[in-house]
């Protein structure tokens, strides 16, 4: 079983780059959990990547599929990666 737990050294405040982090349309994201801040999506789709097709406010809204369907959540920049 994985712990959920944080890694020793990533503990403790959380850098402001993290809160403030540039997408731009059609960048590819990876969904990654923050435990320290409260998300607002669905535990499954952790660990999924997605396309970012706008933003929302400070929110990016970001197209997965799920299960063959393609489907928009909205997430905070905090649980975004980005990938090459």
């Amino acid at each position: 079983m994985v712990s959920k737990k944080m890694n020793v050294r990533a503990r403790g405040k959380l850098p402001l780059s993290q809160y403030f982090k540039k997408f731009k349309n059609g960048d590819k994201v990876a969904v990654i959990v923050q435990q320290s801040t409260p998300s607002s999506y669905p535990t499954r789709i952790v660990g999924m990547s997605g396309v970012i097709t706008g933003s929302r406010g400070t929110s990016m809204i970001v197209k997965i599929s799920d299960e063959n369907l393609p489907k928009q959540y909205i997430i905070k920049p905090i649980h975004l990666k980005k990938l090459k």
